[in-house]
């Protein structure tokens, strides 16, 4: 059976990434939103309710994460492109999934959020150079990360989330 928190798969980093593979992380990025977009809609609030698997986040808290965690992505990059090895501050993802703007926010804000950010994010991340990806900081919980790596992450992320929401409605035949 198919581990239900990890549909495609646990992220796994290349660290000797070409320019050709960044643009094609660079493009999932890009069509993260429309992706997520598409994987939402026309649930009704009982089904954006609905866990994505048993303990797990429901639709709803997923819709609401991806734009918390790439809000901060964006910020990360820009830090790492300004400063010197800047240390980023961690945030507990499960305390935010569960605050009221989560709950009371409509999904749509969220997705028109995530639109706005990727936009820019995008401009920002085709204006780098090849060096510009092995700018470090330093994750108090993972060490020193490379802009290389985020980018992987990230990329992996939003197809990730997305996954828990069409593999969701996949099994219920929504």
């Amino acid at each position: 059976m198919t581990d239900l928190r990890y549909p495609t798969g646990k992220l796994s980093y290349n660290d000797n990434l070409t320019a050709d593979q960044r643009a094609s992380l660079i493009d999932r990025i890009a069509a993260t939103p429309a992706a997520l977009r598409a994987a939402v809609h026309g649930l009704n609030d009982a089904q954006l309710d609905t866990p994505y698997r048993p303990e797990g986040w429901s639709v709803r808290q997923v819709i609401h994460h991806v734009p918390d965690s790439h809000v901060n992505a964006y910020v990360r990059f820009k830090l790492a492109l300004t400063e010197d090895n800047p240390t980023i501050k961690p945030y507990q993802e499960a305390a935010w999934a569960s605050l009221a703007d989560t709950r009371l926010t409509p999904v749509n804000v969220s997705l028109t959020l995530l639109q706005a950010v990727h936009e820019r994010w995008v401009v920002l991340l085709k204006s780098m150079n090849e060096a510009d990806f092995s700018r470090p900081l330093m994750h108090p919980e993972n060490g020193r990360m490379t802009l290389d790596r985020l980018l992987q992450m990230y990329a992996w992320h939003g197809g990730h989330h997305v996954a828990h929401v069409t593999e969701l409605r996949k099994r219920e035949g929504w």
